[in-house]
């Protein structure tokens, strides 16, 4: 098989009605730094959120954005080593968050939202994940 021409995903982009209350539920709830600012001027218009390695979420200022279930993308998944753990403090921050569940690909699973209604699966991969199986599994789904 040939190299493939796309490495890995490099941001989503999200919009935010308010910067500052979008920055700090990712840096309160869930560990993410802010990477680097956008400026116009003296405005603050966006910023990057570091995911580590070369994985980002670029956020900007857009108050009259909304989501809705038939948005042709619909959450951002964020991968944790520690589900139990993130349950515990996203729930200690005053955030709602679904009870971790296993996934039809065999990943633990729970969802919550961010300030501006933008969907957040978390996830952790198991020794039963299908993600890491040889291609070409199928995976059935019931939903």
């Amino acid at each position: 098989m040939t190299k493939p021409l796309i490495k890995q995903v490099a941001h989503a982009c999200i919009f935010a009605h308010d910067l500052a209350a979008t920055e700090k539920f990712y840096r309160d709830v869930f560990g993410i730094p802010t990477a680097f600012t956008f400026m116009r001027g003296d405005e603050r218009i966006g910023y990057y959120l570091d995911l580590g390695g070369r994985t980002f979420i670029e956020v900007f200022s857009k108050a009259g954005s909304s989501f809705e279930e038939t948005n042709q993308i619909n959450h951002i998944c964020l991968e944790t080593e520690d589900m139990d753990g993130v349950l515990a403090h996203v729930r200690g921050q005053g955030v709602e968050i679904t009870d971790k569940k296993r996934g039809v690909d065999g990943t633990w699973q729970a969802w919550t939202k961010d300030p501006n209604g933008v969907k957040l699966e978390i996830f952790e991969y198991t020794g039963d994940s299908l993600q890491f199986k040889p291609h070409g599994g199928v995976c059935q789904v019931n939903w």
